[in-house]
């Protein structure tokens, strides 16, 4: 799609001048995949220009960990616990480099968040609760993705699969992981995938690369449910063991009837 001069302007030398040295905070890795449960990673902080310099390198004569450790960006609000990513808010300079396609509301935009990642690096497989946009500005990026009716295969720990190596999976810790469905796209500068709400994704960056994800609100029913699901649970807790044991299958088999589709097989 037309992204506005960002696939030609982004270089290292210009991403470096045109943020300058504003303080991030970084992922490091010493290997190549990271792993948000195990948390094989550190967070450290970096002048934007040195980082952008570290991570379109192969080895590091600086490091914090090893001469080839893997860097990762992932832009956060002023304060993380309360601001949302917005490009425009972090990354000003650069925000007006990029059109972002318009296929939702202005009103339910969500967040812009800036990512820069080292050649190799693969991020951990997990669902977003959001439709979003994954626009790849700069470098090559590989993505496999599965659909939500595959989670039971998944082995979830919260939004995030335990599988780390969707290429050579262990089987004998993750029998079902076999059934679930891979599909599998390339992306290169200039290319927009459209990731919906609840499918689970893996990215591999092939190369040095820059990127933006833009999320956008849906409908909020499904977070009421989940939260009166929350209040019925934390009641359940009030009840002998064999009532809350008895009241839980009821209200897991109320939901199948009422809520499950019937295809899912």
């Amino acid at each position: 799609m037309e992204l506005g001069t960002c696939t030609s302007k982004w270089t290292v030398d210009y991403l470096s001048q045109a943020e300058g040295s504003k303080e991030v905070k970084i992922h490091v890795s010493a290997v190549p995949q990271m792993d948000f449960l195990s948390k094989n990673f550190v967070y450290r902080t970096l002048p934007f220009d040195v980082f952008v310099r570290r991570a379109a390198e192969v080895k590091h004569k600086e490091y914090f960990l090893s001469e080839d450790e893997k860097y990762y960006l992932r832009s956060v609000g002023e304060d993380a616990r309360k601001d949302i990513a917005d490009i425009r808010k972090q990354f000003p300079i650069l925000a007006d480099d990029v059109q972002i396609p318009e296929y939702f509301e202005k009103e339910q935009f969500f967040s812009s968040v800036f990512r820069i990642s080292s050649a190799g690096l693969q991020l951990w497989t997990h669902y977003d609760v959001m439709d979003n946009f994954l626009i790849q500005v700069t470098g090559k990026k590989r993505v496999v993705l599965y659909s939500p009716r595959d989670a039971p295969y998944l082995y979830l720990s919260g939004t995030k699969s335990e599988v780390l190596d969707v290429d050579n999976p262990d089987l004998e810790k993750y029998p079902l992981f076999v059934k679930a469905k891979r599909y599998q796209c390339f992306l290169e500068a200039g290319d927009v995938l459209f990731i919906p709400a609840l499918w689970f994704h893996n990215v591999i960056s092939e190369e040095f690369g820059v990127a933006l994800n833009v999320f956008w609100k849906h409908p909020t029913a499904a977070s009421r449910a989940i939260q009166i699901l929350d209040r019925a649970l934390k009641t359940l807790e009030e009840l002998p063991e064999e009532y809350r044991d008895f009241y839980a299958r009821r209200m897991v088999l109320r939901i199948q009837e009422k809520a499950y589709r019937n295809d899912y097989g």
